[in-house]
């Protein structure tokens, strides 16, 4: 509430006393002015890196999702040679610390000429194994009475995958998105690591340099605050509900 309502002040009533949380006399002057207004080191604004973790951030949770689903049902549903070794080395490789995977991801984008592109913010979360460990687990716990009754009425592999359990996981899938959405939108680490330019820079990294333009202008920085958190808030409440389905879901196939 302090940070939503000084973005909506002007500098003099943010530095009265007695703190206010409800501004007397609201004003969007510091939202114009992060969105409008270029920074004085580029002919930037926070609305550009604002777009690309937009971009970055649905392309990457939609190609997870394809990929983690397809993964976890063939894991959960299909018999072929070597599945449990396969995922137990799967299982291993999510082990390792993520600084550990740092210099050798950088090198691999490197070698893939991504560096400084998008693609290597797009296309390193679809290899992570948390996605299809969750995934497996709700495909699991789906009777396979189901897919019998599938196989009997001529459906294929896919099939049965699409028609069936896709539809059934909608719960699972959206929880996913959201955990993979929240930590593709506030990751810092790797965009620092993999991006050199301005304009290809995210919202997190953005802010940094941000922060150090407006530093004293504190309405100005509350203002960036809340334009780099009111995604996450919003996706939560969207789906919210089902996160509950799918936490309820998994508790009853446990039983």
């Amino acid at each position: 509430v302090w940070v939503v309502g000084q973005s909506f002040m002007k500098e003099d009533q943010i530095l009265k006393w007695p703190v206010k949380l409800i501004p007397s006399e609201p004003t969007l002057d510091n939202y114009v002015e992060i969105f409008t207004t270029p920074l004085s080191r580029q002919e930037l604004s926070l609305l550009r890196w604002l777009f690309n973790s937009v971009y970055v951030t649905t392309l990457s949770t939609t190609g997870v999702l394809i990929v983690t689903s397809m993964a976890g049902y063939a894991f959960a549903r299909l018999c072929f040679p070597g599945k449990n070794l396969l995922f137990f080395g799967l299982g291993a490789s999510f082990l390792v610390p993520g600084v550990m995977l740092l210099i050798p991801s950088f090198m691999l984008m490197r070698a893939l000429g991504w560096i400084d592109t998008h693609h290597a913010l797009i296309w390193p979360p679809l290899a992570g194994f948390f996605g299809v460990f969750f995934m497996r687990q709700f495909f699991l716990a789906i009777p396979g009475e189901l897919a019998e009754a599938a196989v009997i009425d001529g459906a294929s592999a896919f099939g049965i995958y699409w028609r069936v359990f896709l539809p059934l996981s909608r719960p699972a899938v959206a929880t996913l998105g959201i955990f993979t959405f929240l930590f593709i939108w506030n990751d810092f680490t790797w965009p620092l690591v993999v991006l050199n330019s301005d304009e290809m820079r995210t919202l997190p990294v953005g802010l940094v340099v941000f922060l150090g333009e407006y530093w004293s202008y504190q309405g100005i920085v509350m203002a960036g605050a809340v334009v780099s958190s009111a995604p996450v808030l919003f996706v939560y409440i969207i789906f919210q509900r089902q996160i509950t389905r799918a936490v309820m879901a998994t508790g009853f196939g446990g039983r």
